[in-house]
């Protein structure tokens, strides 16, 4: 009971969070109910307020699990799978955005060098491109700042190339920099630096699909435990009561965690090791 109402309270927690900033806007505008928002129940508000905290499905999950078994070991299980969640699932979005820097990237070069050669000057072409393509990400203000009013763009993008992802913009940065000290052609510059980032971009892709099967592999892998509680249950058996409620069952759940923990890690770590090659 404890450990529902511990639930029921998180779940309700993330779902009026969501409305600080539907309530800012109110108050910002002369009339109260100008902004419209989705009624107090809906499937939306739900899933909005339940995807930025997805690590925490994994207390319902373990309390489902705890209630079928008697026991509070998925309980606990369940609290220490929280941060280990969250980190796996921080490190997928650090990738995501990475990725779509990435490609934001590319995309300038592009821009740049199409403003070019419609006629614009550099720092009017560099301003257009960001502004379309949002691929400087936290060193947009200074390095349109720099290009604006005649600052030292090269350092101002070797600056953004820090971010992950945006290394592409140190290419950029040298294009640049030549083009200004010796007079060169940027445009046919940033048609080098954009073949070669998308060719590096293509070199990814087909990575990430090389390998995709060896990921449905670990995942399946993962999975099979709960396959062989399903088949268990649906022979007749009790395998809950056995894992939690006798000597031998927790034994076998203990040397079985931890050999299926180590058994993703090594697996992972194999082709973690093929993506950084």
């Amino acid at each position: 009971m404890c450990a529902a109402a511990v639930c029921a309270g998180a779940a309700a927690w993330l779902i009026t969070g969501q409305d600080q900033g539907l309530r800012r806007a109110r108050l910002l505008l002369a009339d109260g109910g100008a902004v419209a928002g989705p009624p107090w129940w809906s499937w939306e508000r739900v899933l909005l307020a339940v995807r930025p905290r997805r690590e925490w499905l994994c207390l319902p999950a373990a309390l489902v699990v705890a209630v079928l078994g008697k026991s509070v070991v998925p309980l606990v299980v369940g609290a220490v799978a929280v941060p280990l969640v969250r980190r796996r699932l921080q490190a997928r979005q650090r990738r995501s955005e990475k990725d779509h820097r990435a490609e934001g990237v590319v995309a300038l070069c592009g821009a740049v060098a199409g403003e070019l050669r419609a006629g614009l000057q550099p720092g009017q072409a560099l301003l257009f491109g960001a502004r379309e393509t949002k691929a400087l990400g936290e060193g947009e203000a200074a390095v349109l700042a720099a290009a604006r009013f005649g600052g030292d763009v090269a350092d101002a993008l070797r600056a953004a190339a820090r971010q992950p992802g945006a290394e592409g913009l140190a290419g950029l940065a040298a294009c640049w920099r030549v083009a200004v000290d010796s007079g060169a052609g940027l445009a046919a510059g940033l048609d080098r630096l954009e073949a070669a980032l998308r060719a590096e971009r293509d070199q990814r892709k087909d990575l990430a699909s090389q390998l995709a099967g060896a990921w449905s592999t670990v995942m399946l892998l993962a999975l099979l435990p709960v396959a062989g509680l399903g088949m268990g249950w649906a022979l007749g058996a009790d395998p809950l009561a056995v894992l939690f409620h006798t000597s031998g069952g927790i034994a076998c759940l203990v040397a079985g965690g931890l050999l299926e923990a180590a058994g993703l890690f090594w697996a992972g770590r194999i082709v973690r090791a093929g993506e950084e090659a």
